[in-house]
């Protein structure tokens, strides 16, 4: 259960940190991040982009290891589903948005780098491979 903790952590943490980075680049590209909201001003700082990365990749990454114990189904779902709603929600929350383009592109972007980040931890949440367990099998055998 630590190795899956330290999984979730280093994902979480490493999705915050790079998307913080690439707002840092998209501000000194000249990205403003104001957008409107309801009909008001608004910005997307690093507080949200930090929140908007972690938290779902979190809650994601917690149902994984709490479900992946029910069978590989799970893991193969998430690589498929994670990906998808990381990519899909650009459509949703980026695109509709009256932010500027240099900001419309960093906040994609954001969005893109989840999908290494999700398949990585995913498939370390997952039971081991076929391979993994047959390779660990025979090492032992061979004692």
């Amino acid at each position: 259960m630590r190795r899956k903790f330290l999984v979730i952590a280093a994902g979480v943490g490493a999705a915050a940190i790079i998307n913080l980075i690439l707002y840092a680049l998209g501000r000194a590209a000249g990205g403003t991040f104001h957008f409107t909201s309801s009909g008001r001003p608004a910005t997307v700082d690093g507080v949200t982009v930090a929140s908007f990365s972690a938290v779902p990749l979190l809650i994601g990454l917690v149902a994984v290891a709490l479900l992946s114990p029910l069978g590989e189904w799970v893991t193969r779902t998430a690589l498929v589903l994670g990906p998808v709603l990381a990519i899909g929600t650009i459509a949703v929350m980026t695109v509709p948005v009256d932010l500027d383009v240099t900001s419309k592109v960093t906040l994609a972007l954001g969005h893109i780098v989840l999908v290494p980040i999700i398949l990585v931890a995913v498939r370390q949440l997952g039971p081991p491979s076929r391979a993994v367990v047959e390779s660990e099998v025979k090492a032992g055998a061979d004692k």
